[in-house]
Order: structure tokens, then sequence, then C-alpha cells
């Protein structure tokens, strides 16, 4: 009885139809893949019907497989996010047994209806609109533009956001966008000595921060922050939107903007945490090297989102928290970093992290002529720096602290804490903007008492007391 049993399920399996195009594939392109394969998008051809697949059936299976595609770069199972885009491995099994049957169409009856995407805002009409000056010329070829463009938000008193809607000016070169707020006047200094139009900014936004409001890549939707949160803009405060550009071969333009909603209840405190030193040594031909870095929570905490930062010598990343109580998580790893493929991941629930939680982050980089996106033939040794040709390695943590009348306390721990780690690596204060690392040399210098170049600890401890008094 179980043999017939048993045959007659080979049988079944036997005769089992193959996946359909209608039935099984155009669901899972559409859901994962359309927000860039359509027409007037960043991707380079479409995959909205049967005709656009299946000339490309043999190319979805290999990078699909291969999980370079859909580009979603953490490793399930460590962190659930929003616009989760990584595909599960009955969907991959689908799309190479399609591919093996031939790729047929199937019953039209059975395919979905094809995704309607809307030229207008997706959140519904924004409360505030804020544009690029004017249009920026992207060359037709040549290397990956990052420009930085400084918006006066020219708000009459603080504000405070609860969605941030991106809407890029040209899909077709825009890659991805990162959001910052400037306090310091710093961006705008950057952008004058540039004439006007944004600053280059390939490996930050050369500045230090006031904020931040997130970051957009294609495929990500608008999603509203959690219940009784918002994004704190400060009355003077600016805009600085750091913009990808990826050139398509010829002369295009774009004019971006972003659309901000408002909220009217009181939101908790949003700010963030800021991990990674300034050190880095990578020499020529290293395969493997390892530079790990941690940080302190100063008070309770929930994280909202997490932003990892590296150039193209980095391979992987892995963020963990240890909690006080001596548990562990990870909060995100990526096992094959790709610079083209960076952006902010929001967590779909909030994770609380208590005070006296250490953040301990691992990058891992190969400086080796073995690695295809060096860019430096034969290869050179590294250190950190702006450029294309340098490094950096930072986690960006966005959290919610319980009041927002304690942001500028944490932020002032925070930043503190940066400034004594930056007294530490060498008085390597290159990832600040010039008139701040040109003030904190001169503080550095006056509190060297021996004048060797370096602070004893009792000079340290003077010197820290000093900016505990200064620091804002």
């Amino acid at each position: 009885m179980r043999f017939g049993f048993a045959l007659g399920l080979l049988a079944a399996n036997a005769f089992a139809a193959a996946p359909t195009f209608n039935h099984d594939i155009a669901p899972i392109l559409y859901q994962n893949c359309a927000g860039c394969h359509r027409p007037g998008q960043v991707a380079p051809f479409s995959l909205l019907t049967y005709q656009d697949a299946a000339k490309r059936a043999d190319l979805i299976a290999t990078v699909t497989t291969s999980r370079y595609m859909p580009p979603w770069k953490a490793e399930p199972g460590y962190g659930h996010f929003q616009d989760e885009r990584r595909l599960t491995d009955a969907q991959l099994a689908l799309i190479r047994d399609w591919v093996k049957s031939g790729a047929p169409e199937g019953d039209p009856k059975q395919k979905p209806a094809v995704p309607q995407f809307g030229s207008g805002w997706l959140a519904g009409k924004p409360d505030a609109e804020v544009k690029v000056g004017k249009p920026f010329e992207v060359p037709a070829d040549g290397r990956d533009v990052f420009q930085c463009f400084v918006v006066p938000l020219n708000f009459d008193a603080e504000r405070y956001v609860k969605t941030v809607e991106f809407h890029p000016g040209n899909p077709k070169v825009v890659h991805h966008a990162l959001f910052f707020l400037d306090l310091s006047g710093e961006a705008r200094r950057l952008n004058a000595a540039a004439n006007g139009n944004g600053y280059s900014c390939f490996g930050g936004p050369r500045i230090v921060p006031a904020g931040g409001l997130g970051g957009w890549a294609p495929g990500a939707t608008p999603q509203p922050l959690p219940a009784g949160m918002g994004y704190a803009i400060e009355k003077g405060a600016d805009l600085v939107m750091q913009i990808h550009y990826h050139p398509d071969g010829k002369p295009e333009t774009d004019q971006s903007a972003l659309g901000l909603t408002f909220t009217s209840e009181s939101p908790k405190g949003l700010t963030n945490i800021l991990v990674g030193p300034r050190r880095i040594d990578l020499p020529a031909g290293d395969a493997h090297r390892e530079i790990t870095d941690f940080g302190v929570v100063p008070q309770d905490v929930e994280l909202i989102g997490i932003t990892p930062h590296a150039h193209l010598l980095c391979k992987e990343m892995k963020v963990d928290a240890k909690f006080p109580d001596g548990r562990s998580e990870t909060l995100i790893w990526i096992k094959d970093w790709d610079f083209n493929w960076q952006g902010q991941y929001r967590y779909a629930t909030p994770i609380p992290l208590p005070k006296g939680t250490r953040i301990e982050m691992r990058y891992v980089y190969d400086n080796s002529e073995g690695n295809p996106h060096n860019p430096s033939h034969p290869p050179k040794a590294v250190r950190f720096g702006e450029q294309t040709t340098d490094e950096m390695r930072f986690a960006f943590l966005q959290v919610a602290l319980p009041d927002r009348a304690a942001v500028p306390a944490f932020r002032k721990a925070m930043l503190l804490s940066r400034i004594e780690e930056m007294i530490r690596d060498g008085n390597d204060f290159s990832s600040l903007g010039p008139r701040q690392a040109s003030n904190l040399q001169r503080a550095v210098a006056a509190f060297d008492r021996n004048h060797d170049g370096k602070l004893e600890p009792d000079e340290m401890e003077a010197l820290m007391k000093f900016l505990q008094g200064m620091v804002r």
C-alpha cells in the first residue's frame, strides 16, 4: 500500500504543470522588480510584460540564483526590515523551473494586474515640497557622481516630520539618495565654494550632520514613522540631499524633490548614533583585513534604522548589540557589500537598546588584485578619506529617545565620545568640515602642554572638561 502511494506521488510530480509567467513568475517580478524594471526608471530594461521577461529568462535565472538581483544585501535572520526585496528559496526554484521548461507564458486569465505607478506623491500631497534649486547636469559617461545639494528650509519654528517621500527628477540616472540636516552653515559654505549648484561628496556629506531624514533607493516606498515619532527639524536648519547619479550613456539633467508630511503630536526624540573610527590602514595586496570598533549607548533608546557605509574595498560588515544583561543580537549582516547598493535599512519593529548597550561593528576589506571592485591596479595602500580610492567604515544608527528634550544632551555625549576617539586616533579630524577640524586642532594644541603632538591622560581629561562646556 505504501509502495503504491509513493508511486502515485512520483507520477503526480512527473506530470505536474510547469511554472508559467502569468501564474507564477509575474507576481514575483511585479512585487520585487517592477519598481526599477519599468519604462523611464534606472534599470536598463522593463519586466512588465511576458515578452520583456521571456527574452531575458536565462539572465533572470542567473542573477536571481546568485542573489545579485533583486539588490537586497542584508542577510535573512539578522534584523527584519521594511521593504525587504530578498527572494525566498521557493521563489528562486520557481524561476529556475520556469526557465528550464522553456519559459511558458501560461493562461492569460491567471496573469495579475500590471502594477500602476502614479506620477504623483504616493503618500498623498506633502505639507512641504523641497526641490533642488536648479537642474543638475549628469555627464553621459565616466564615474558615478555623488553630489550634495543644499536647500535652506526657512522654517520659522521647529517642525516634526512624520513621512518623507523622495521624488527622483530623472529616475534613469538617480541611483540612491540620503538626506541630512545642517545647522552649522558648513554645507552652505561648501556649496558656495563649488559655485552654488551642490558640491561633490563621494564619501559622505563632508559635514557633521545635526540630524537626518533617512534615505531612498529604487523600489522603496514612503513609510510613516511609528506612532509618537517624528524627525525634528530645528528652526534655521538646511537640508542636504546627497544624490548618487549613474551615467546612462547620454547627457541628462535632474531636479529631484523631497516631500515632507508633518505631525502635530509631540514626538519622541529622533537622533543618530555614529559608530566607526577614522583610522584605516589597508596594505596593498591584503585580501582579508578585519577592522572592529564599538560605541556605548548613553541612555535607553529604540533603534529605528541603520545605515552601514564603506567604499569599494569593503566585502563584509556586521553590526551587533551586546546588551547589559548579557544577551546579544545581530542588527545587520551584509556578507557581500556593494558600494553601489547602499542605503538606510528601516526596522519593521523598533529594537529597544537599554543604556549601556555596546554596539560592535566588524568590517572586512579586500585590497588585493583579486577584488574586482578595487579601483587601483596594481593595488595601493589605502587609508581613510573622501576620495574613490580611499576607504571609510561607519554605521549610522537612527534611534528614538523617550523624550525630545533629552536629544541635545544625548547628541553632546555622542559628539564628545567621537571627538575623544578622533584624538586617540592621532588627531584625525578628516571626517569633519574644515572649520570644525581647524578649531579642534587648535584646542588640542592648546592642551598639549609638552608639545609632543599627543595628549597624556591628564591633558586629555582637561581638554574633555573644556569641551564639555563648549560643545552644544
